[in-house]
């Protein structure tokens, strides 16, 4: 009788930690806290040095049938009291850039996106978009049984503003300009995420968010830290930020 008790025991033992072994956890990333400081585009900011990077790849975008072309693709992330600092570095052959002004359909086109959900408990998120030209295009995004609207912020001045810059390497920071790649180093208050943002990040403060770019090099290709089934917006696969 003992003997069938161990047996069924390591068979349940077993089938558990195959079940271990095919589950998918949630990937985190560790944020850094730093002192406010001022972006450049560059990066060349010695508060990066402690922070690390991460590497986002391809996945399928809407409608395709598989990734497109890939580019080695990095970020840096870090958090101050006042807000979070971001840092894309994009290897690229061409920036595909036409529009002109912030608001626009940035992500039409060349774009690094920033997705942050700070309050798990409403499905509301902040969305930020930065064409290799340096127009932005910031919104609070309500998605209520999977339709989105986007919303521009009613007061956007000195007090909730962001700062962002960005650079070409090996080429000119130009419509349709031929480089190697670009740059996006931006800074986003949290004041300007208000009323999301329950209460300034401390040490093991956890938000959720996800990293995209997407390129329209020969063909399209979309970015991401967590996949997606296609849409950016599938914000219950986004991952952990942790906040040290």
């Amino acid at each position: 009788m003992f003997q069938k008790i161990l047996t069924a025991c390591i068979f349940l033992a077993c089938l558990y930690s195959r079940q271990l072994a095919f589950a998918v956890p949630d990937s985190t990333l560790i944020i850094k806290k730093t002192t406010d400081f001022k972006v450049n585009g560059e990066g060349t900011a010695r508060n990066w040095d402690s922070a690390k990077w991460f590497e986002i790849t391809v996945q399928k975008g809407p409608g395709q049938r598989g990734p497109g072309k890939q580019f080695p693709t990095k970020v840096k992330i870090m958090y101050s009291e006042k807000g979070i600092y971001f840092l894309f570095d994009c290897t690229d052959q061409k920036l595909t850039a036409t529009i002109m002004e912030d608001y626009g359909m940035l992500f039409k086109e060349d774009v690094v996106e920033v997705f942050l959900w700070p309050d798990t408990s409403v499905p509301i998120y902040f969305e930020y978009e930065l064409s290799p030209l340096n127009y932005e295009l910031p919104i609070l995004i309500p998605n209520l049984n999977g339709k989105a609207q986007g919303w521009k912020p009613w007061i956007y001045n000195e007090s909730n503003r962001t700062q962002h810059e960005t650079s070409a390497q090996g080429g000119q920071k130009k419509s349709m300009g031929a480089v190697e790649g670009w740059k996006a180093e931006f800074f986003i208050p949290y004041a300007l995420m208000n009323p999301i943002v329950p209460s300034i990040p401390k040490s093991g403060t956890k938000w959720r968010g996800n990293f995209y770019r997407i390129d329209y090099d020969s063909e399209t290709a979309y970015y991401s830290w967590q996949k997606t089934g296609g849409s950016f917006h599938e914000f219950k696969k986004f991952g952990t930020l942790i906040f040290e």
